[in-house]
């Protein structure tokens, strides 16, 4: 097994257990701790779901589950019931260093180049309104 995978202790997971759903219809639920284990792995680490180690079981059955469950908000009952034994019931936070950002989302340019220069060539507004600021400051007659 691996070093740097994540696994609930016994303490987490005595905490856990009593808030999951119990109504398994159709076919039984594989471990729970394994997979939830898996589903906070994927979460820390920032892979992709189908990136998930093998330890943990089928991806999808990770995914499915970590989807399943939000949508039927067992993971909003379970924060907020282990967040209610904090300081305040009213105010919690998550630590958003750990939100994935889309692989697009550091500022790639977009578009095709051609059609860029064309609509350049035709006088069309930046859509940056930094370089129009700057300009104006530093080339006031342009």
């Amino acid at each position: 097994m691996r070093r740097n995978l994540f696994w609930l202790n016994d303490e987490q997971w005595r905490q856990i257990e009593p808030h999951l759903p119990k109504d398994v219809r159709g076919k039984e639920r594989v471990d729970d701790r394994r997979v939830i284990s898996g589903i906070v792995h994927v979460l820390k680490s920032g892979c992709r779901w189908c990136d998930c180690p093998p330890e943990y079981g089928p991806p999808t059955t990770v995914y499915n589950r970590f989807v399943r469950w939000a949508e039927r908000g067992v993971w909003e009952r379970l924060f907020r019931a282990l967040a209610a034994r904090g300081r305040s019931t009213n105010t919690q936070m998550i630590d958003s260093t750990h939100v994935k950002a889309h692989r697009s989302a550091s500022g790639a340019k977009r578009g095709n180049r051609s059609r860029r220069l064309v609509a350049r060539e035709a006088g069309a507004i930046r859509k940056s309104t930094q370089s129009q600021m700057l300009k104006a400051v530093f080339f006031p007659s342009y």
